[in-house]
């Protein structure tokens, strides 16, 4: 099993000690204004992810949070090793517009660019930027975007004449250097379809290992028949401390925090949402308040105020390291984490997992800093999870 890689998030949303609702159509929630994502504070969320060993660190895209080129582009010039995965819908911008913005952050950041392109799962927040197409023609938009991209990287002049998009002898005349990675998530057909054509990274959210095993083999599938392989990644959110006693106390304390008036109206909200990735996260809770432990160690509370990805990991810091061993032997190298509020998440997890990790042999420090041996595992009572686990 080769090492894993780990990548933080920046909260252009704002951060809290509570959890923060938004996207899929969701408000954020008025916890989103306890720190602004001002590049002050993101920067120091980026300065901790990468003292403690992450690679990257995403950032979200849509009308609930700050635009992620711009916000990224700022928090760069805080940080000297962090790469960025900045989230963008191709809808809006043109193909060679995305090539070129792409190579420029390349060359002025270092290399440091990662992309996370992201279709667009809501046609009422897609009109409201001057987008009418439905889902299906989005994905086909996707298709043919990333198709002129991938050629304008490669150094090729370009004419296409398609559906959706037209460019007419599109040429790069400085290329990336190194070719920004594509990350992609989406779980409805045709997702996985533009998924095995064109990217490098397939990103799930957190579901049970065995529903994440039924989609990375689908996706190796048809990417065989594209002759392709591709490298899987999994977004979650993580809640790790000394003891599971007092991971589990902490994700009951965000639990106890869900006004059910707000519960009720976002999962309303999410209801209504087109993606099928937000259709299967809906499925694991149910709206409901019990029951959320639905595997050891996976929580689905997060998605009761949350769209998009809304399990986590709970648990002490060894059992958190056993959860992403089972997710790593499955097939998953990349894991996207999050956690509130993030400045402190990123330190319980890097000073926690990550020296687990590195000890099983699973991760080391990418910039290749030595790593602390990992604290002695706290022995407990068990947690009582009647709040959180029904």
């Amino acid at each position: 099993m080769s090492a894993l890689t780990f990548h933080w998030f920046l909260p252009t949303n704002g951060d809290s000690r509570d959890v923060v609702g938004g996207g899929h159509g969701s408000p954020a929630t008025t916890s989103g204004r306890d720190r602004a994502p001002t590049v002050a504070y993101l920067g120091q969320i980026a300065r901790a992810a990468e003292d403690v060993g992450f690679t990257g660190a995403l950032t979200p895209t849509g009308a609930w949070c700050e635009d992620a080129w711009l916000t990224t582009a700022m928090v760069s010039r805080h940080t000297e090793r962090l790469k960025f995965l900045v989230a963008f819908r191709p809808g809006f911008i043109s193909p060679t517009l995305a090539a070129q913005m792409a190579s420029t952050f390349q060359r002025q950041t270092g290399g440091r660019l990662l992309l996370n392109v992201v279709t667009g799962g809501e046609s009422r927040e897609q009109r409201a930027y001057g987008d009418f197409l439905d889902k299906d023609a989005r994905y086909r938009r996707t298709d043919e975007f990333l198709s002129v991209v991938r050629r304008l990287w490669d150094g090729r002049s370009v004419d296409l004449d398609g559906e959706h998009v037209r460019v007419e002898d599109a040429r790069l005349t400085r290329l990336p250097d190194p070719v920004p990675q594509v990350y992609f998530g989406g779980s409805s057909p045709a997702a996985l379809e533009v998924a095995a054509r064109h990217v490098d990274v397939y990103l799930t959210w957190g579901e049970p290992p065995a529903q994440v095993a039924e989609k990375i083999a689908r996706v190796r599938e048809l990417a065989a028949r594209e002759g392709r392989t591709l490298r899987f990644g999994i977004r979650l959110h993580v809640i790790t401390r000394d003891t599971s006693a007092q991971a589990w106390a902490e994700a009951d304390r965000l639990l106890a925090g869900f006004d059910p008036d707000t519960v009720r109206a976002v999962q309303e909200g999410l209801a209504r949402s087109e993606s099928e990735g937000q259709r299967r996260m809906l499925a694991l809770h149910g709206g409901a308040r019990d029951g959320l432990e639905i595997h050891p160690n996976l929580w689905a509370g997060i998605g009761l105020v949350r769209g998009g990805a809304g399990t986590a990991l709970v648990g002490g810091h060894e059992e958190v390291a056993e959860r992403i061993e089972e997710y790593a032997a499955l097939g998953i190298e990349e894991f996207v984490l999050s956690g509130y509020p993030h400045l402190e998440e990123a330190y319980w997890f890097g000073e926690g997992v990550l020296p687990r990790l590195a000890a099983r042999g699973l991760w080391r420090h990418p910039a290749g800093a030595p790593v602390p041996s990992p604290s002695p595992v706290v022995r407990a009572a068990p947690a009582t999870r009647a709040a959180v686990a029904g």
